[in-house]
């Protein structure tokens, strides 16, 4: 129990982690049995609900999970449960970095019986695109901006667009975003200060998965762009376009039951040191 609550590299093994061969042949060469095979040290380690060979990932805050920290998470988790006035609109905004179309050598194969999709393993890069997004919390629509570039200029681009596009009868629009400078880079302060009704909502650091429309890219990568075949660029704008419209049909809200806005309140609320290990889930 002791070897296995222990790292690899501790005993001068060069190993990631853990396994019952690798363990089994460790006790041996020890010399803490004669022998011992790796489904005995299996059963040993089920009994103590030991499994050294999986891994979780965690992540250790940057910033302090503080009253300042709870009062964000209890602000944005408000803003996707209360009813809203006839004039809010609650939206969350992100990008989808480096798109690209890789087109394939040969033409994608369509499913028969018996076989799956065949794509083509080669393919041709061709640039890559930006895609810009703001989800509707509340409808599910999604407002989007293809550009090339990630900036300052192309973020103004897509909130001149939701600008045009929302009803002067909305008079607050929430936008929740986190820290990136192309959210709240001068230009950006410039232009909100100019259209008050816009108000921005910035997550703490290592929190995007409270952004909504990261759900959303998740649905889009998935969908349309796992397995990427598009002639060119204009072509995988089209396709992502036409996505997009098609999602717009039938949209649809995220129903947000996540338990993290309480797990990440609890730890905060709970006065733990800032170099405390804060597990985050997704």
């Amino acid at each position: 129990m002791r070897l296995a609550c222990d790292l690899p590299d501790v005993v001068g093994r060069s190993l990631s982690q853990w396994d019952c061969t690798e363990l089994a042949q460790q006790l041996q060469h020890d010399g803490v049995v004669d022998r011992i095979s790796p489904q005995t040290v299996q059963r040993l380690l089920a009994g103590c609900r030991l499994k050294p060979w999986r891994s979780h990932l965690w992540l250790h805050p940057r910033t302090p999970r503080d009253a300042a920290f709870a009062q964000t998470v209890r602000e944005i988790a408000d803003l996707y449960s209360r009813p809203l006035s006839s004039t809010d609109l609650v939206l969350c905004l992100d990008e989808m970095t480096s798109i690209q179309p890789r087109h394939r050598l040969a033409p994608t194969r369509p499913a028969q019986p018996g076989q799956p999709v065949q794509l083509e393993h080669e393919y041709v890069r061709g640039g890559a695109l930006q895609l810009f997004a703001a989800f509707d919390t509340r409808s599910g629509e999604v407002y989007a901006g293809q550009f090339r570039r990630k900036r300052q200029v192309e973020c103004l681009r897509l909130l001149d667009h939701l600008n045009h596009l929302i009803p002067a009868a909305i008079t607050t629009i929430h936008i929740i975003c986190d820290n990136v400078s192309v959210h709240h880079g001068a230009a950006v302060r410039a232009w909100v200060a100019a259209h008050p009704r816009f108000v921005f909502h910035f997550l703490p650091v290592h929190c995007s998965w409270m952004n909504q429309v990261e759900q959303w890219f998740s649905i889009l990568r998935r969908k349309r762009l796992r397995t990427a075949n598009f002639d060119h660029l204009a072509d995988l704008a089209a396709k992502i376009a036409q996505f997009i419209d098609q999602w717009n049909a039938t949209a649809h809200p995220f129903r947000w039951t996540a338990s993290s806005f309480d797990k990440v309140l609890a730890q905060a609320e709970a006065a733990l040191p800032p170099d405390t290990p804060l597990l985050v889930a997704a």
